[in-house]
């Protein structure tokens, strides 16, 4: 009887740890998988650049260069039109109006994008329409905030402009490749906060309220207010 009592046992232990060989590898293929699937789509999600307030602009970026550095500024336009993103790129050599005003141009250049990259060389600097845009470009937005990039190329710290001595830049001299995926993040982080901010404005209960406001569907104390304030 006790023998029949351990065999019985003995049977049962080799079953249950037949029944965990075969279905941990296959709950660890199932924990492999799901990671799998995550990373892949981390991987794959990219910022939503969809919002209308990136379209108010053709463009995304300008690139001011003096004519000496074509060929730098046509490698990094390039560089960022070939990105996911599909970044838009103003380059005056290619992009201007055959004709057209100089000055008008590069007015009209620097309204029309919302970032501007000053490729800054000492042909930039001795070069008047340059430092004419790099003007444009801080009256347009004085403050930091990520749309004046300085790119530097084979120049001195101490030959850095006076007037850009509060605004971060990237030295492309070194290693062109870093330089070039530095201002691609700058541009997409600029144009992500730019969407977010305009994507939160049209979901706000108080933009809608505001719309809504002496229409006929707003209320009587609205009319009055909007009456008011003309």
């Amino acid at each position: 009887m006790a023998g029949w009592v351990r065999r019985l046992l003995e049977r049962r232990k080799r079953d249950s740890s037949l029944v965990s060989k075969t279905t941990n590898p296959s709950s660890s293929h199932g924990t492999a998988s799901s990671h799998s699937t995550s990373s892949s789509s981390c991987r794959s999600r990219r910022p939503d650049l969809s919002s209308g307030a990136r379209w108010s602009r053709l463009y995304d970026l300008c690139v001011c260069h003096s004519e000496e550095d074509i060929s730098e500024a046509q490698l990094l336009v390039s560089y960022l039109e070939s990105q996911p993103e599909g970044l838009r790129c103003f380059l005056l050599l290619r992009d201007s109006t055959p004709g057209g005003a100089v000055p008008s141009e590069l007015c009209q250049a620097v309204r029309s994008s919302h970032c501007w990259a000053l490729l800054i060389t000492r042909s930039f600097l001795l070069d008047p329409w340059c430092k004419y845009q790099m003007h444009q470009a801080l009256a347009e937005a004085p403050m930091a905030n990520g749309r004046t990039i300085p790119v530097l190329h084979r120049l001195q710290r101490s030959e850095y402009p006076e007037e850009l001595r509060f605004y971060y830049y990237i030295d492309i001299t070194a290693d062109q490749q870093r330089g070039f995926q530095q201002v691609h993040r700058t541009v997409l982080h600029y144009l992500e906060e730019l969407c977010q901010v305009d994507s939160s404005k049209l979901s706000s209960p108080s933009s809608v309220d505001t719309e809504t406001r002496g229409q006929p569907g707003g209320t009587q104390e609205d009319t009055l207010s909007n009456t008011d304030s003309g």
